[in-house]
């Protein structure tokens, strides 16, 4: 298998640290709105990458973060008249809730940063204390020119990085491109208490902790929008490997951009689409199709035209489907499959060849064709159903056709004990809230999520509703 590397610009031989078991991380949300189409790029890719990895038979350990403490936050919490809190809570709710319509598998970690307050500030403290990062007004800042690798992942000299566009201009670094680790408490901001007064970390030291913490000083992948290699993971980079002297990650891997008429899609240009809205138009295999349809270090121009085809290819391909009883889509997945070794070897031949994923659908169709052979005994015909369903799942088609994945039927049953057993652990969570106990309060509402009970908090209390199937 061949993956390209951001940071040596090359595709190489990807050979993971431990055989069998990978670690990655990736970066997730910052929770202060609902995420749009461009960002839905990032999480759906790395959820084929993990698919993948684990249909070859590796145990994977992903860890993807939430920024749940940022300036973005603060200020919607400002605006809103509400706490920083609240608003992170419903923007995670409507995260979660957006990954499971797209049918994203929920990552083997989800960590919120305000749950490593501690583990920063040590962090922050350790890089004070070698002469990594010094005190300035209150503000704690990383000072570049002690990392001498800085730069190599981004391919961005020192030198240039003087005030500009993305350097502002501060009195109070020693270098322009110095960055924040810690920043000053402001008026009505939340903040901790810390050895540099009230404040709170900034963001490129959260992931550093958060990926340290859960999966090692070295691990296997990092990954993330193609927006994200600078700043954001030069600075993580340059935090942990003057810290440990060891690579962060052995490969760092980056998806390509959605543009709106050549310009990239963003919040800041309000040129983008919510996720939410395409969902409502489209299936999630659409967006799947449209995604994956091109690899994923090219850019995509959001398309409504794109988007309809996308939805009358994955029509070709369930079709294959059609006819089925309930037991035998019961069973796909878990039998046979072992013939018509060409398909299998074409697809992860595309999939080896860094998650071409283009080449991996052509193979889909391939199959879908195959199938429709006239004169196609049944035995044959059935085995190649059953491979069509099991490679599609790896790039997380035909969710719809069983609910072998989320099992909503487990909130089907509204009955008057369901409501009541529901209601109770409403109630349990909001007595977590109340006593600002958010850990066990967002426990309750994933759990109360993976068995199919969405949650919706306002002024007025918390109201449920099951998932729609899709």
């Amino acid at each position: 298998m061949r993956i390209y590397n951001t940071f040596t610009r090359k595709k190489e031989e990807f050979i993971p640290i431990e055989s069998g078991k990978i670690k990655m991380y990736s970066c997730g949300p910052t929770v202060y709105n609902y995420f749009h189409i461009g960002n839905a790029r990032a999480f759906l890719f790395f959820d084929v990458v993990r698919r993948y990895f684990e249909y070859t038979g590796n145990e994977v350990i992903y860890v993807q973060n939430i920024t749940d403490i940022d300036d973005k936050i603060i200020a919607k919490a400002i605006s809103e008249k509400t706490s920083f809190e609240e608003v992170a809570a419903k923007y995670i709710s409507a995260f979660y809730e957006d990954c499971d319509a797209l049918g994203i598998n929920k990552p083997s970690f989800q960590p919120k940063a305000s749950e490593y307050i501690k583990e920063m500030i040590d962090f922050i403290s350790l890089l004070v204390e070698r002469g990594y990062a010094y005190p300035s007004n209150s503000d704690v800042y990383f000072s570049i020119n002690s990392f001498a690798k800085y730069g190599e992942l981004s391919g961005k000299i020192i030198e240039e990085q003087r005030t500009g566009a993305r350097v502002e201009e501060n009195v109070s670094k020693r270098h322009p491109a110095d960055f924040t680790l810690w920043k000053a408490a402001k008026p009505d901001e939340p903040s901790w208490n810390s050895p540099w007064g009230k404040g709170r970390p900034g963001w490129h030291t959260e992931c550093v902790v958060m990926s340290q913490k859960l999966l090692g000083k070295t691990f296997d992948i990092h990954g993330g929008g193609s927006d994200l290699a600078f700043p954001h993971h030069e600075n993580e980079r340059a935090q942990a490997e003057v810290v440990t002297g060891q690579p962060m990650a052995n490969y760092w891997m980056h998806n390509g951009f959605i543009n709106i008429d050549g310009t990239k899609m963003s919040k800041s240009l309000d040129n983008f689409f919510l996720t939410r809205d395409v969902l409502q138009k489209y299936s999630p295999d659409a967006v799947r199709f449209f995604f994956l349809s091109k690899h994923y270090r090219s850019p995509i121009d959001y398309n409504v035209g794109i988007l309809d085809e996308a939805e009358k290819a994955v029509s070709n391909l369930t079709a294959c489907f059609e006819g089925l009883n309930e037991a035998d889509i019961n069973s796909l997945g878990n039998n046979g499959a072992d013939s018509f070794a060409k398909y299998k070897q074409d697809f992860s031949d595309a999939m080896d060849d860094d998650f071409n994923t283009a080449k991996a659908i052509a193979v889909l169709f391939d199959l879908s064709r195959a199938i429709k052979v006239n004169g196609l005994d049944t035995t044959s015909k059935n085995e190649l159903i059953n491979l069509l369903y099991k490679l599609g799942k790896v790039l997380g088609f035909f969710r719809k056709l069983n609910n072998c994945s989320y099992n909503d039927s487990k909130a089907n049953n509204n009955s008057e004990l369901t409501v009541k057993l529901i209601e109770l652990l409403i109630n349990y969570r909001m007595e977590a809230r109340d006593n600002k106990n958010w850990v066990k309060s967002d426990q309750i509402r994933d759990e109360l999520s993976a068995l199919g009970i969405i949650l919706k908090d306002d002024k007025n209390g918390t109201t449920w509703d099951l998932k729609k199937n899709n």
